[in-house]
């Protein structure tokens, strides 16, 4: 009797993983099924998504193709789906906080997905942390077949695979998620790609067509062969693209921004493109649409209107994510090599953004600072000064505004006290990084600190940490998701990072 209520109980187990519905190949995870799945599957990629996340529907076609594609190939890796809005109890133990969020689980143990969000970016990430780091190729058809795969692959070409360069190249492909690698010691292969020793060869279906690596294969060598080729010269910035780029190894960025109607469009672009051909591996060229409304705020983020344009301007992606303006409106191939140059050779000053101070800053309880008196009021050592940077699009900070001005309202008579407030979108600070929106900095007197404020957006405890001089109610406030469920679309992304461009 106990065997056959075993036996029913396999059954039952093994049913409830087999009937797992599936949507466009996607497995549709709950929290009935889901410790199940993770279990019966090695390998699987989960997405925690919300419906009305505008980059989940970005995501869910692309993930879609893939989910198809590793079926096709009968690869034993699954993709999977989790509704994070109706199973709240599995977001919440997999520490969900923004959407989309993916996970990838091996032996039901979760790590973070870092791959791009395309179908052939998903699938080769997922053959990279499931299979060997290369593809073998023992004839030419395999080696034909494996070249025209995708937009851009990499052929290490090694006459004894189990050499040092050869180990080499599989240790670098290892770390290379986004592009195929393939392995040859074929003579035959060698001779129908012309390659006489050993070496690396990137082929791609832009630009020149074919890259061939340079000096010693090592490591390093090949990592950064791959990062400087696998993108066009010129790379035109969509959200298609944005992954490529901002999680790319390359962080100097110089931007083109530029209306493709526009009758210089063309020529234009091939005196951008004859100017990036020197800078390869150290500075990525990238163009965007100004015609297109949803750069509109990559043009905010910068500084700039549309009727200045066509125009240029380099960002450091690192920390302090410093921007830089030419000097002149030359866009020209020298005007833009002498400028980029320049900024590699750090002759170059940051721009700092600035509006002109209105006349009435000082007009209203809170404040208003623009970069060009930010410095005269916000550091006035006789004064403490709590400062609120903001964006004018944020659904957050609006949601502060008559708080804020509350607390403006609360301290005017207090001669010490200055509330004040910046729209961070128009103005920036060189010692001041606003990563997100709304940031609260307080700014005490006869000090050179600078405080983060973190604790909750009441008035109670906003103005309990400004009578205390900064030492009382800066609690940790509970991270928002980046897509916080709005009536408004628009507002989805209101807390994402300024870096998000």
């Amino acid at each position: 009797m106990f065997v056959k209520i075993l036996s029913l109980c396999l059954l039952s187990s093994l049913a409830l993983a087999g009937d797992i519905k599936e949507e466009e190949g996607v497995l549709v995870l709950t929290t009935e099924n889901f410790d199940q799945a993770i279990k019966d599957y090695e390998y699987i990629l989960v997405e925690f998504y919300a419906p009305w996340c505008g980059h989940c529907k970005a995501l869910a076609p692309e993930y879609a193709k893939a989910a198809t594609a590793l079926k096709e190939s009968e690869s034993n890796v699954k993709l999977g789906k989790v509704d994070a809005t109706q199973e709240s109890g599995l977001a919440e133990k997999f520490s969900v906080r923004g959407y989309p969020t993916l996970k990838f689980f091996v032996g039901g143990e979760p790590s973070e997905y870092n791959g791009g969000r395309q179908s052939p970016e998903i699938v080769n990430w997922l053959k990279k942390k499931t299979g060997p780091p290369c593809t073998t190729l023992d004839d030419v058809d395999a080696a034909k077949k494996f070249a025209e795969s995708d937009e851009v692959v990499v052929i290490g070409f090694f006459k004894d695979l189990e050499s040092d360069d050869a180990k080499n190249y599989e240790k670098a492909a290892k770390t290379i998620d986004d592009v195929p690698l393939g392995i040859t010691s074929n003579a035959d292969v060698f001779a129908e790609y012309k390659v006489e020793k050993d070496g690396v060869v990137l082929f791609k279906k832009f630009d020149e067509g074919r890259n061939d690596l340079e000096g010693e294969v090592t490591v390093e060598a090949v990592k950064s062969f791959v990062a400087g080729n696998k993108l066009p010269l010129v790379v035109e910035f969509t959200q298609e693209s944005a992954q490529k780029i901002f999680g790319g190894e390359i962080k100097n960025h110089i931007l083109l921004f530029i209306k493709k109607s526009a009758d210089n469009f063309e020529s234009t672009i091939e005196g951008f493109k004859a100017a990036a051909k020197g800078f390869k591996g150290q500075v990525l060229f990238i163009f965007l649409d100004i015609g297109d409304q949803e750069n509109s705020r990559i043009l905010e983020f910068f500084g700039l209107k549309e009727e200045e344009c066509p125009s240029v301007r380099l960002i450091n992606l690192g920390e302090d994510m410093s921007k830089f303006k030419p000097e002149t409106d030359d866009l020209g191939t020298e005007a833009v090599t002498k400028f980029v140059q320049a900024f590699l050779d750090g002759t170059l000053k940051p721009h700092l953004m600035s509006e002109d101070v209105p006349k009435d800053w000082d007009a209203e309880e809170v404040k208003v600072l623009v970069g060009k008196n930010f410095d005269e009021v916000a550091r006035d050592k006789s004064k403490d000064v709590f400062v609120e940077f903001y964006a004018p699009w944020c659904g957050h900070c609006k949601q502060l505004v008559p708080i804020w001005n509350e607390l403006g309202e609360k301290f005017k008579e207090n001669a010490d006290v200055v509330i004040a407030k910046m729209d961070s979108t128009a103005n920036e600070i060189s010692d001041v990084k606003v990563q997100s929106f709304p940031t609260l900095k307080f700014f005490p007197k006869n000090s050179e600190e600078i405080i983060d404020y973190n604790g909750e957006r009441t008035l109670e405890a906003l103005s309990k940490f400004l009578e205390s001089g900064g030492k009382e109610g800066n609690g940790d406030l509970d991270e928002e998701e980046d897509d916080e469920e709005e009536e408004e679309e628009e507002e989805e992304d209101d807390e994402a990072p300024r870096d998000e461009l």
